[in-house]
């Protein structure tokens, strides 16, 4: 369900706090409520695009976001260190936080982590934020081990496969695991290939969505060495 929410911050298109819509998710029996941008694509920045192929991706509440989310939730994370990579508008950090864990939402994009702090608040959630990159890691590393690691829909893009495949254990304490989502985008399936088997160095479960059918879950847990 949207519907308007309020509108703040400078004119200008590219201001993605002028005009705000809310969606409303059902996630373990909560009503989640999350403002997000209402035209995410008027908030593409042409010069930022040619420089970096940044696309604001971050501005929509995808269903492997939802799938993730409600797949923390049945985890019972409470009392567990929780990392989210590419928390976008915050929707599965929130749904863990808001069953005890200690949660971390990170993005590369400052207007993300500005809009999952915002998420957050709105739906009583305590968590920390944090703009990193995954190509710098460093922040992330200095808190790790983690004993969860929340991505929902990160593998859009070939150049994240190796990021994350070289990223997630140097994240993941021995007895930690991930949970990731994705909608079967063609690059994940070399993320998939890369982690079948305990050889890989971890054991992979996979689930699909039982009403977003399009989103599969995958937990991965460590192979004790």
């Amino acid at each position: 369900m949207e519907q308007d929410a309020s509108r703040r911050g400078q004119a200008g298109v590219r201001d993605p706090w002028r005009d705000l819509v809310e969606a409303t998710v059902a996630v373990g029996g909560r009503e989640l409520r999350l403002v997000l941008p209402r035209d995410s694509e008027a908030l593409l920045d042409e010069q930022a695009f040619e420089q970096e192929e940044y696309l604001p991706y971050w501005a929509q509440l995808w269903p492997s976001a939802i799938a993730l989310a409600r797949a923390v939730t049945r985890l019972r994370p409470r009392g567990r260190r929780v990392l989210e990579l590419g928390c976008g508008l915050g929707l599965p950090g929130i749904a863990a936080a808001l069953e005890g864990a200690s949660v971390l939402a990170t993005d590369w994009s400052p207007d993300a982590v500005a809009f999952a702090a915002v998420n957050a608040s709105r739906n009583g959630a305590a968590l920390r934020t944090a703009v990193c990159s995954w190509t710098s890691p460093q922040p992330l590393l200095d808190e790790a081990p983690w004993d969860l690691v929340l991505a929902a829909d990160v593998l859009y893009e070939a150049r994240n496969v190796d990021a994350l495949l070289e990223l997630l254990p140097r994240l993941v304490r021995a007895s930690g695991e991930v949970l990731l989502a994705d909608p079967g985008r063609r690059p994940a399936e070399r993320f998939l290939h890369a982690t079948a088997g305990t050889a890989s160095g971890w054991r992979r479960q996979s689930t699909r969505d039982a009403s977003l059918r399009q989103v599969t879950v995958h937990r991965l847990r460590a192979v004790a060495g």
